[in-house]
């Protein structure tokens, strides 16, 4: 226990002390810690072990562990670049029951607290997507006094499209780029096993992010929360209350004035229902990469080699029309891999073992293995490339310039 670290064994209560006591916010007094502190531990060993507020030694604990700069541990296990916070304003907002605060308290460890590292640069193309995205999350913030009455921001963008295009690198580039508290939400946030919780965590987390607002709430795979509702009979109830648990709490976000923006993503936009793809104002297809993105993409991943032997850029370029930014990667990864298997086979044919700091080189990357690596790896999604296209012709956004 003494080399884990501190705030890994805390709870979400403590770590909320320890919050407080950071940013010199005076905390109320809470009723269940007042009747815990009256209360006595029993006559044990003949005498009474009377507990005395405990809050107050663990919240002087606390005071000096921020006293002695824990900036690094706030930052790797607490709120960190990820939460845009108040100083002023609590971790939770003021929940009635102990129980809707325990669910709050675990959608609190779905907010991305570290630095993703995307930036909008690091994204190749797609740049009505990066366009609409600082449109919906970055303008608003900076400049507030233009979106207001029918300019309000956008609530809601899908981004659909084959796997591997980059609807998820897009939502890393807005936790990273963009200073929102930034929730990461996926099915096994919402749903319980408990009956009537799945819908009390789609309310708490609405207000949890209206309570750190401004912030952006990501679905990842929605269809995998809101599909088409009613289908047959085969739908379970609580499902369906989920469902309209989601959309109530989307619709509710127009009339609020915080800024709270949702961001779904999903490979399979035709399952979704159509009362989501109302609330999801902005729906852009992430395509599969042009040209001058694939042609990017392999000046980044395989630079100019120093010898003789160029990479043929224009070859792969033409080579790769119909593959997705994943296959792309794998091509670069399968030619990367060519020359470390070949000096691989050289250190295994000798008997001795070689110091590591006398390891040779791995050799440059030759045309040839590039060829091989584009005869080794397929497209993935090519083939259904055409029903994305004519789910944007129905549902799609478009920028009009």
């Amino acid at each position: 226990m003494a080399d884990e670290p501190f705030l890994t064994r805390w709870s979400f209560q403590e770590f909320s002390f320890f919050y407080d006591a950071k940013f010199g916010r005076k905390r109320e007094p809470n009723p269940e810690d007042e009747v815990a502190g009256t209360q006595s531990n029993g006559t044990a060993n003949g005498g009474s072990l009377s507990e005395n507020a405990p809050r107050k030694r663990e919240l002087a604990v606390y005071e000096q562990y921020a006293n002695q700069g824990s900036n690094t541990a706030v930052s790797n296990g607490g709120l960190g670049n990820g939460i845009h916070h108040n100083p002023q304003k609590p971790m939770l907002p003021p929940f009635e029951d102990v129980e809707t605060r325990n669910l709050a308290e675990s959608l609190c460890r779905d907010i991305i607290r570290g630095n993703q590292e995307v930036k909008w640069e690091s994204i190749k193309g797609l740049e009505t997507a990066k366009r609409l995205v600082k449109e919906a999350v970055v303008m608003p913030i900076k400049y507030p006094k233009y979106f207001t009455g029918l300019l309000s921001p956008w609530k809601g963008i899908l981004l659909f499209g084959p796997p591997g295009t980059g609807k998820t690198m897009l939502a890393k580039a807005v936790a990273t780029e963009c200073k929102t508290t930034f929730f990461n939400i996926s099915a096994s946030s919402v749903v319980s096993k408990w009956r009537g919780d799945s819908e009390k965590l789609v309310r708490v987390l609405f207000e949890l992010a209206r309570h750190h607002a401004p912030s952006t709430v990501f679905i990842d795979e929605i269809d995998s929360v809101i599909s088409h509702r009613g289908e047959g009979r085969s739908e379970h109830e609580a499902s369906r209350r989920l469902k309209t648990e989601l959309l109530i709490q989307m619709d509710g976000l127009s009339k609020s004035n915080e800024l709270v923006f949702v961001l779904a993503a999903t490979n399979l936009p035709w399952e979704l229902d159509a009362a989501m793809l109302r609330r999801l104002e902005k729906r852009i297809l992430v395509p599969l990469p042009e040209p001058e993105a694939r042609k990017a993409m392999f000046q980044e991943l395989l630079p100019p080699c120093p010898s003789e032997d160029q990479v043929p850029y224009d070859v792969l370029v033409e080579k790769t029309e119909g593959y997705s930014g994943s296959d792309i990667r794998l091509v670069c990864k399968e030619a990367a891999m060519r020359p470390l298997r070949r000096l691989m086979a050289d250190l295994e044919q000798k008997q001795e073992v070689v110091p590591e700091e006398e390891l040779p080189p791995i050799g440059p990357i030759t045309p040839e293995d590039i060829e091989l690596a584009l005869k080794n790896t397929r497209p993935s999604a090519h083939l259904v490339a055409h029903r994305y296209e004519k789910f944007n012709e129905d549902y799609g956004s478009h920028i009009l310039e």
